[in-house]
């Protein structure tokens, strides 16, 4: 279970984040929603600890967030992931792998057969030993994905995965996120493409302004409308 409670975060003397709680169940798919500069990054990187909350505490798993051991369950891949552009992906994974060789949930998660079959879950496996410099946008998100399930995590954080990605690279996405939910894993993630949000979540959160204004099932929220015709309607109420 992932469990915010009660966090804030200010910078520069502007609340960016105000008294946040949302619960995410485990095996589960959130979205994460809000117009630009609502708060999602942010909290997004309060909870995966490359932040620190000014109030409130985060747990994830049985672990709160400030415990080491969180660090071992969980990937993420930030909104414009960036890498060694010298390396090639199996080179790049590696490394990744190797940051993880103690905690890994997998202990296989380094071995070149597990890079190959991540590198092929993804859609890389033809490209793996090319360079990353001459890789594309939709290409190097690909990448992003891969590096985040490096270690085999329970709990999966992704910012804007479906950013720069054409439609069948977002159909292919959403396979596999559906896929590691299946597999038992919880996945976090933040989303503009509010209809594909609504294909493959169980549960979201809505903020603005820094604070939550809604958070829980899909349909409930849509009801006999859209998830997108939904969520501009409150966003302009609340302004």
């Amino acid at each position: 279970m992932i469990k915010i409670d009660k966090v804030s975060k200010t910078y520069f003397d502007q609340r960016v984040v105000e008294n946040l709680s949302i619960t995410v169940k485990d095996g589960s798919i959130f979205g994460f929603l809000g117009p630009n500069g609502a708060g999602k990054t942010t909290t997004m990187k309060m909870i995966v600890g490359l932040s620190k909350p000014d109030a409130g505490t985060i747990e994830i798993g049985d672990n709160r967030m400030d415990d080491i051991k969180s660090r071992e369950i969980i990937g993420y891949m930030p909104e414009d992931p960036y890498f060694y552009d010298h390396l090639n992906a199996l080179e790049l994974l590696g490394f990744m792998a190797a940051l993880f060789s103690k905690g890994a949930q997998n202990k296989e998660a380094g071995t070149p057969k597990r890079l190959e079959s991540l590198l092929s879950t993804v859609g890389l496996k033809e490209v793996g030993k090319k360079k990353i410099k001459d890789y594309s946008k939709g290409m190097k998100q690909r990448l992003g994905l891969a590096q985040a399930l490096v270690n085999d995590p329970r709990y999966i954080f992704l910012d804007e995965p479906l950013d720069g990605l054409d439609p069948i690279g977002r159909l292919e996405f959403k396979r596999i996120l559906l896929s590691l939910k299946n597999e038992g894993k919880t996945i976090f993630f933040n989303s503009h493409v509010l209809s594909d949000v609504e294909e493959i979540c169980d549960t979201i959160g809505i903020i603005n302004k820094g604070k939550l204004i809604y958070s829980g099932p899909v349909k409930k929220f849509a009801g006999h409308s859209t998830l997108e015709k939904q969520f501009v309607e409150v966003v302009l109420k609340d302004k």
